[in-house]
Formats: C-alpha cells, structure tokens, sequence
C-alpha cells in the first residue's frame, strides 16, 4: 500500500489544479485542499490540528450529503477526506460516496474515485461487494483507461467470493493487444493466486505464454507467479530452467530498452527474481545447476558498481550460488564478495555481509574462520542490528565447545537489549542451546535461570514448559537426573532466600513446581522451610493470581506434618474466601489434603511424574451423558474452529441467480431444507452451482459460483474482529550470569606474536579462539540442524517401542512445517500420475536430533535367498551429501523380487508396486503400500546386497501429514549378507493434502568403516486413503447438514446423452472408490470416508453439458483435495 500512498501524494496537486494548466504540479491559490495543507503546516500543536481536522471533516460531511453537489465538487471531497483520513482520523461517511463517484464519474473523477476505495477499504471490507459490478462493467469496456483502472483495484483488493465473477473476464485480457492491459491482468490473476489458488489452477498454460510475452513488462509480472508456484514445487517447473537463464541473460547483457534500468543497472529487480528462481531449481539438482554457471558468473562481474541495488543483485547471486550444485571458481568469487560486504565500513554493507555469511555458513563452515576478527569486532559495534545479527551468525555455529562462550554473549546483549522481540527471539536460542550442549548440570540451570530472569514474561511458553518436561522425564542417566533436580532445587531456595521480589511470574511459577516436586531430594531441607519461603510469595502484591495457583498447589505437595501443617492451615484459611475461585479452589484442598496423609499420598504420590499417564483424548467415559444429552434434544458438539468456519460462512453473501431450478417433475421428496442436496429437486437447483454461466456479447451477468451469505434478517452481518492485547511486563534484573569456561584450544585462531600485540588484540585473538573453535575440522562442524558427534549431554528417554507416534511431537528443531492442502493442489501438475520418490544420501553422520528419539523404529529380518530380479523402476541417480549425481553401478545385481518377502498376513492383499526409495553402498531400500479396508500398510525392504553383516540399522520414519504407526515387535538390530529386512507400518491421515508424504532416515555400519545414514522420502496420493462410506439417503442427509467445510466445482461429463451421470460417477467410483448413494435424474449423492474416519460428501449435478459438483465435509482441507483428485480422474479417463 506504500507505493499507493506514494502515487496519491504524487497525483494530488494535478487532479486538484483546476485553474491551471493541465499537468501542473502546483494547487491552485483557491484550492480548498491547499487551504487545509497550509492551515495544518502553520499549527503548533496535535490539539489544534485535531480541532482544524474535526472541522474540515465537518464541512466534507455536510457537502457530500447534498444533492446539489457535483460529480467535480465530488472529486475534490474525496481528495480531501484521503488527506484526512492519510493523517490518522476516520472519514468513514465518505467510503460510499466513494465508491458512488467511482461508479458514476467521468473517466478522471472514476479514478479519483478508485483511488479513494482503495485507500480506504480493505479486502474484507462489506462495502466492497457494492465495487464489484463496476469492476465487471468496466472490464467490458473499451475504454482502456476505465479497463486499466478495474484492473488495478482487482489486483490490489477484491472479495475471494466473487473471484468467479470476474475470472473469465480477466483470462481474456490477457490476450489484449494492449502490454498494459496484459501486465495488469497477469497482476490481477497473481492476486487470485494468492487468496484462492484453487480458482485459477486450470490457467497454468497461459502463465507459461505470459512469461513468454514480447512485452517486458508482462513477462516480469509473470515472474511473481512463478516464484511462488516454484517455492511450493521446483520439481513441476524444471522445464523451464532454460527460459529463465535466457531472460537472464537478455537482462545482464543489456537487451531490454533503457526504460527498465536503474541507475544504469539493467532491471535490477528483475535480476533478483529471477536469481531466488534459479535458486530454488538448482538445489540439490546438478544437472540444472551446470547451465546456471555461466549466467552467474555473468551477472557477478557486471554488478560491480557502487550502489545499493548492485549489492542487493551481488547477495542474491551469492546465495544462489551457495544453495545450487556447488562450482569451486563460483564459490571463490562469492566468498571474494561476503569478504568485501563484510570489511566494508558502510553498516548497510556489513549487515549485508554478516546476513549473507549466516546463509552460507551452513554450507561452508571454514568462510567463518576467515573472517573471525571482523566478527569478534562485530560484538562491540555500536549498531544494534549489526550485534543482533552477529549473534544470529554464532548461533549457526555453536557446538559442545564454544556453546558456553556465545551463551555468555547472547545473555550480555540480553541485558542491555531493549527490544521485545529481540528478547523473546534470543531467550528461545538461548535455551534451545542450553539444553543440547549444557556441559554440566550447573552451568545449566544457572544459564536457564537467567534466561527466565531475562527473558521474563515475554519468552515463549514452551521455553519453562520444555524445562519442566526435561526436569520431569529424566535423562538416560539416574544418577545424573537426581544431581541435576537436587542442583536445581539448591538454586532455588537459595533464590527465595535472598528475596524474589524481581523475579518475572513465569519464573516463580517454575521454581513453585520445582520446589513442590523435588524438595524431598535435599534430606536436609526441611518440608517447613519451603513452605515458608512459599508462603512469602503468597504475601508479595506482585505476584499474580496464576502464579500463586501454581504456589498453593506445590504448597500442597510439601505440607507432611508437624510445622508445615501449621502453615498450610494458616494459608488456606487466608484463601478459602479469595474472590478469586481458582484461588478459593486450590485453598480447599491444601486444607483437607494437609490434614489427610494418606489421601494426599494418593492424590499426589512423589515422582508421579515419571509415570506414564494414558489420556482418553475421546472422553469416552462421557459418552453415556451424551447419549442421554442428544436424545433429548440437545446439540452436536461442534469444536471451536468449526463454529468459526461456520458463523463465517452463515456470513456470506447468497447471489444465487434465479430461474435454475430442475422442473418439478423430477423431484421425488419434499423441500425440507434447501440446503440439504439429498432433497434432490428444487433444493439442489438453488445450490448456487452457476460456474456455467458465461459472459456473451456484451452481457454484465456475474458469475457466482462459490459465493456466500452475509445478509441475515437484521441485515448485513458485520464480520467481527477479535483484538488481543498484549500485556506488557517490566523485565526484571538478571541472575548471576554463568560462569565463563576456559579457553578452548584452537589450532587455526590467528595469534600473532606475544611481543608484537597489544593487550586489547590479544583479549580479542582469545575469544576468537574460543568463539570458533571446532569450525577447522569438517569431522567435528556443528551446525544448527546438523548432527554434531559430541553426543548431547541432556537427551531424552527414548519413547518405548509401543507408544503412538502421534505422540513424539516434542523433538526439538522441528522440521519445516508442510504446504496446506491448497497450496498442494497447485504444486501437483494435473497430469502427474505417479507416486514418486525423493532420496538425499547424507554424509557419513549419527542420526540428526530433528528425527525424535520416539519415533518407531521397523523390524522383521527376513534370511531367505533372493531369486527373481524382476523389480523396476529404480532410481537412476543418487544424490549425496556433496551434491554430486552418481549413477548406479553397472556391475551391481538387478533389483531382486521382493513380493515373496511380503509377510503372511499381507501376502494376500492388493498392493502397489514395489517402487525403490534410495540405494546407497551395498544397502537398497523398496517400498510398497498395502491396502485394506480400514488401513494402508507401508511396507518398507531393506536388502543388504554386500558380502558382509551390515549392523546397528536403526530405520526412523516420520510426517507432519500422517500419523506413522509401526506394526513391529522391534528394531533390526543385523542385517545378515545378502538378505532383506521387512518393516511394516500403518498409516492413518492427521491433515489431508493432495500428496502427503513420509520422510525417513536409515542408519547403519558395516563392521569395518564409520556409520553411514540415508535420508529419503516417500510420497503418496490421497487417494490410497479414500473408502467407500456406505449410507442411506436419509443419513447422508443429516451429515450434509452438520458439515461446514465445502467447496463448489464444474467437472466435464465423461460422455453426453442421458447416462452421462451414471457414466462420470462410475469412473469416480472405480478410480476414487466412492460409493455412490442414490441418482435421480440428472443428480447424484456420493459419499466417501479417509482413513481413519474422516467423512466427505458429494453432491452432482448435470446442467448445460457440465457435473456441477458441491462437496461437503467436517474437515476444512479436505473437500479441496478430493475435488482435484476428481479432476484428474476424469481427464485421464
């Protein structure tokens, strides 16, 4: 909106010099906005011009309620009330009139009037519905400036809803003769892109002829498209690799008019573009890359001059560089760059340089090491931003040994930073490498004690959870966990006893259920003293409510008699009569639980966290309450999201064209509900599927599919928006700060001579050492989401072989979070049929952290001799850990028949074929899915083709769209020479998407040579998990109605004529296995299950040659993904 802003500012004294020359770019002498700009520049305070503004608004109020007032007097008005309402204060009267002189104005006073609904609505706003015939009308007209206007305020702002309405009107213009009209309209469909990719899936194609445009222009707005389409799949786009390099080598080398360069830089911002493009098709992808190289180089040398945007072009080719296949010479000229942006004095530059140097980092660790100095100097800049991203930059480079040295920094800029978000984001560091490298049990309660300290109230909520679960779980070691919780203890009564009165309320939270569950552990400390030390925090104005919640409870656990009892009484007897009833709550029962032992032995037995508490998520000792509840009349449950979905959608607007209802004589029930598709007449007919309906000549009807009802009795319903507001807390003064560990030693820190350097170099030369130390040898690099072989001192207990995978979701670094299904619809080309699979061969390294140590590990050697070779289809390159491509061995066996290691229980079924995953050394691993009724089994083979035992093979799977349940008793612990292990295991869907796949990690040894670990992935339709779901008409009614999630669709008919239904939801039935409940005519109800229960429903309709399809469903994604799965089973049909 800023370049909006910028444009206004820019426009206003011309369209207001009424009695001057066209073009001017002065205000005319009597120019009322002129008077306004004037009286408000010669104020002297915010009260005067509140009084002068509220005056002016006024007098705009008064004029534009007039009927007496001209469309040109109009235009001035909303000039002025922009201005007023760019200044701060509300001119909201004027937001209709605005859009009335956008519909009624000439073609100036139209764009003074765009302009104004522009700057003052936003895409949610309810009077922009009443823009959206004026939108439709100007698009059809031949006025190219009335044509360029609708298609700025599309591009810029429009209903989702009413995206239908103006789509086919927006594809044919960009087939305009005019470039402008063209470039504007690819802008208009990257905003539909955007809000509702699923409306434009179907115009792909015509993206590919954009970006192929004479025009410049349309070809760089086509851009923006394709980055966004490329970030959610490079694979689906490889093909245009050589497109992009060409454009980019027109654009270096100077072939676009000048109009386009910058401070004589040939578009500039074209050349990002299209380097974050090359960037992500070149990734982990040699043969892509090796045509990337010499454009690269090319666009290196010529950003040489010495302005901004050449250093934004320069940090874009060296990231690219660093992310592609890597080249040597590529890679010396970009660490020639960070180097320059680096030692740069400019803060611009330098900050350029440490973010470009936090980038590669992970790539190259030893680029650090070169510049070591510049960093330690980058410690004590007097800039914030360069500290912060210094710190940034340490972070990516912590290991066990330097851990203590950047903790130590971190929490000095803590101190004396200011900023909230700073704080919040550093403390989660802070901690996060405090529980991977802690070096002993001391260091890391007083590092995490400063960090509560610090951090206070604004830190995460997981950072004291994650502690409280460390503390509670345990470590492999008993010893070590009763050391750490007893050190920890220490600490906090210590803390208590010098006076808390600073400490946040998370922190006194912490150290209440610390003292409450582990006092018991220091003998010598008496259950009295604590409760005393308790008790002063009870008295303390500071303390919140929650927080002496938490204190009553772990006074709870603590009062055992003698003196405590006194105290706790005493307590209970000041909060039985708390107007605060959570407080009144807790009182209760530390009365009664103090004066009864054994029932509070019961109710809180010692170490009862170390029990294995199993949670009925379901409540099903509930379920005889909600029989009884729903037979009397009461409502369905329906969670929080789902009742905002649904109050969403009873909010939108029903347009629903009249006149296209079946005829009556195809009804066959009563109209109960209109809503209801099994009540198959007139009710259906008013579904609202009119995506049929075309714009001929020079019609103005909309197209309405999709849209939804915001018109209740009572009129529009304004869509209300929660605000939450953020409570501030004054950061209270830190702990002791841990103490500083010795200097470690480093072989390639750069000392000079003792005699030769001053004191203050030395002092800088030593932390240099101990900051950067282990970065030297490639064995022992440490980065943040890379395995590191100092083993992590504060490891969880590994989750026992029988626990759900659904609940390892505590690992830390968790993996990146997966595109929505929305997002996967796009990602999928319509034509791709496969199941396929990606493999990455790491390098020589332990398991990373980021697989949890829950997640269930597959079983099941199988020692019978392989015969067949009879598996294809295996992959034709490996990927490894250096990026390079290397194909298989030629003299390697053929792949073997794998089906006869298929256990017995699963030897029988259908099932897919045996597709590999990865091959790495003597190690192939296959896969195949197994399908039943009421599950999908993933079958997985490892086959060890080597001579020799292969062991310690420790296979970890894992999805953030699945849940991956093993059916094996326990791991492979030998592979034998020239057999095959089988692993089985179950998946179930957590969150549909279009493809859902399941990532996973084999490691292993052979008995001579280091551990060797494989990374590959497995990918599936959603398909595999659909069912049949058979139910009678009059239940599929009942679903339909307490279903809120839908979406509305036109599918092609397989073949026309009177069994053109029957025929189309037979396909879909034998491709998709629905089940087709009932067909009354020309409509159908289908109804179709995921596993594990997870119901959808289908509603069609033949009308005017197409299936108008309304699917309905309980979970949000999932009508989206099937409906894209229908569409591709009837093109390949």
């Amino acid at each position: 909106m800023s370049d909006v802003v910028e444009k206004t500012l820019t426009a206003l004294p011309s369209l207001l010099s009424f009695d001057s020359q066209p073009g001017s770019a002065k205000l005319s002498s009597t120019s009322k906005l002129g008077n306004l700009i004037r009286g408000i520049t010669e104020l002297t305070s915010k009260h005067e011009e509140e009084k002068l503004i509220q005056r002016e608004l006024t007098a705009i109020k008064e004029q534009v309620s007039s009927p007496n007032t001209s469309m040109r007097q109009m235009k001035e008005l909303m000039v002025r009330a922009i201005y007023c309402e760019m200044l701060g204060y509300e001119a909201s009267f004027s937001y209709i009139h605005a859009i009335k002189l956008a519909q009624q104005g000439t073609v100036l006073e139209k764009r003074v009037g765009y302009l104004a609904v522009s700057l003052f609505l936003n895409e949610s706003h309810e009077l922009l519905l009443l823009l959206v015939n004026t939108v439709l009308k100007d698009l059809q007209s031949t006025n190219l400036i009335e044509v360029c206007m609708a298609l700025t305020v599309v591009s810029q702002m429009f209903p989702k809803d009413m995206i239908p309405a103006i789509l086919p009107l927006v594809e044919e213009k960009l087939n305009h003769p005019k470039e402008i009209i063209r470039r504007k309209a690819v802008l208009a469909l990257y905003k539909f892109y955007q809000i509702a990719p699923n409306q434009v899936q179907h115009i792909h194609n015509k993206f590919r002829k954009a970006l192929c445009d004479k025009d410049p222009g349309v070809m760089t707005a086509s851009l923006h498209i394709y980055l966004q389409m490329i970030q959610e799949n490079p694979e689906g786009y490889k093909d245009l690799t050589g497109s992009f390099i060409t454009i980019l080598k027109q654009v270096v080398g100077g072939k676009l008019p000048m109009d386009f360069n910058y401070h004589s830089v040939p578009a500039p911002w074209l050349q990002i573009q299209l380097l974050r493009i090359l960037s992500l098709l070149g990734k982990n992808d040699q043969s892509t890359s090796e045509i990337m190289y010499e454009v690269l180089d090319e666009s290196l040398r010529r950003a040489e001059m010495n302005h901004n945007i050449t250093y934004a072009i320069l940090y874009e080719c060296v990231k690219c560089i660093y992310t592609i296949h890597p080249k040597s010479e590529l890679l010396e000229k970009a660490a020639k760059c960070i180097g320059n942006f680096v030692l740069s004095q400019k803060i611009n530059l330098k900050y350029l340089g440490l973010k470009a140097l936090t980038y590669v980092v992970q790539q190259d660790p030893k680029l650090a090491l070169q510049h070591q100095m510049t960093i330690i100097e980058c410690l004590d800049h007097p800039d914030f931003i360069i500290k912060r991203e210094t710190l940034e930059l340490l972070f990516r480079i912590t290991n066990a040994q330097n851990v203590t040295v950047i903790v130590e920094k971190m929490l000095e800029f803590l101190r004396i930073s200011k900023d909230d978000y700073t704080t919040t984001d550093l403390v989660g560091k802070v901690a996060e490498l405090a529980e991977k490298y802690a070096p002993d049990n001391e260091w890391f309660i007083e590092t995490m004690n400063t960090v509560f300290s610090v951090g206070g109230d604004m830190m995460q909520p997981d950072i004291p959870n994650n502690f409280l679960k460390l503390l509670s779980e345990g470590f492999d070691s008993v010893e070590e966990d009763r050391k750490l919780r007893q050190f920890a203890v220490d600490s906090y009564v210590s803390l208590l006893q010098d006076g808390p009165g600073k400490l946040p309320q998370r922190f006194l939270q912490v150290i209440s259920w610390v003292l409450g569950e582990y006092s018991y552990l220091r003998e010598e400390l008496e259950p009295a003293t604590v409760l005393r030390l308790l008790a002063k925090l009870l008295d303390s104005k500071k303390t919140t409510s929650e927080t002496k919640s938490w204190v009553l409870t772990a006074m709870t656990k603590l009062c055992a008699g003698g003196a405590g009892v006194s105290v706790a009484q005493e307590v209970s007897e000041t909060y039985s009569s708390s107007l605060d009833t959570v407080l009144r709550q807790r009182a209760q029962e530390l009365q009664h639980l103090s004066q009864d032992s054994e029932l509070r032995e019961r109710v809180l037995p010692r170490d009862a966290g170390l029990e294995s508490i199993e949670v009925d998520s379901s409540l099903s000792f509930l379920d005889g309450f909600v029989s009884e509840a729903l037979a009397a009349g009461a409502a369905p449950y329906k969670p929080p999201h789902q009742r905002q979905e649904e109050l969403a959608q009873a909010k939108a607007l029903s347009l629903e064209p009249y006149g296209l209802s079946l005829p009556i004589s195809i009804s066959s029930c009563s109209i109960a509900d209109r809503q209801s598709p099994t009540l198959l007449s007139i009710s259906s007919g008013l579904s609202g599927d009119s995506t049929d309906l075309s714009h001929k000549g020079g019609s103005t009807t909309l197209k309405l599919d999709g849209v939804k009802r915001v018109w209740g009795r009572d009129g529009y319903l304004a869509q209300r928006e929660s605000v939450e507001e953020a409570a501030h807390v004054e950061v209270p003064s830190p702990l002791r700060s841990p103490s500083q560990q010795g200097e470690a030693a480093g072989s390639h820190s750069q000392t000079p001579t003792p005699t030769a350097t001053p004191e203050p170099e030395q002092e800088k030369q030593q932390l240099a050492s101990s900051l950067f130390v282990g970065l030297s040898s490639q064995s022992s690099v440490c980065l943040m989401g890379k395995s590191d072989l100092p083993p992590q001192r504060f490891r969880r207990k590994a989750k026992s072989p029988g626990s759900s995978s659904g609940t390892s979701e505590s690992t830390s670094n968790s993996l990146v979070s997966p595109p929505s299904a929305v997002d996967n619809l796009l990602c999928n080309s319509l034509l791709d049929s496969t199941v396929s699979s990606e493999l990455a061969v790491s390098s020589p390294e332990p398991p990373p952290p980021q697989l949890s140590q829950g997640l269930t590990t597959a079983n099941g050697t199988c020692d019978a001799e392989l015969t067949d070779r009879d598996v294809k289809g295996r992959s034709s390159a490996l990927i490894k850990d250096n990026g390079v491509v290397a194909a298989e061995d030629s003299d390697r066996p053929e792949d073997v028949c794998l089906t006869s290691h298929l256990p017995a229980e699963l030897s029988g079924l259908s099932h897919s074929e045996i597709s590999p995953l990865c091959s790495h050394q003597s190690l192939d691993l296959s896969a195949c899915q197994v399908h039943t009724e009421d599950s999908l089994t993933l079958v997985v083979f490892i086959h060890n083709s080597s001579a020799s035992d292969v062991q310690q093979v420790l296979l970890q799977l894992e999805s953030d769209e699945l849940e991956v349940s093993c059916v094996c008793d326990g791991p492979v612990q030998e592979l034998r020479s020239d057999s095959v292990a089988v692993c089985q295991y179950t998946l179930t869907v957590k969150r549909p998407a279009v493809h859902v796949e399941v990532s996973g990690l084999v490691s292993y040894q052979f008995p001579v040579g280091t551990p060797q670990s494989v990374q590959f992935s497995y990918k599936l339709p959603l398909t595999s998990f659909i069912r049949p779901l058979t139910v009678s008409t009059e239940e599929y009614g009942t679903m339909w109605l307490a279903f809120a999630h839908d979406t509305k669709q036109n599918l092609a008919l397989i073949s026309e004529g009177q069994e053109s239904l029957t025929a189309t939801l037979n396909v879909l039935k034998k491709k998709l296995q629905l089940h087709v409940v009932e067909i009354i005519g020309m409509e159908g109800i289908v109804a179709c299950r995921l596993l594990q229960n997870q119901l959808c429903l289908m509603h069609c309709r033949v009308h005017a040659g197409t299936l108008a399809v309304w699917l309905r469903s309980p979970v949000p994604d999932l009508p989206d993904c099937l409906i894209y799965h229908c569409q591709r089973a009837l093109q390949e049909h």
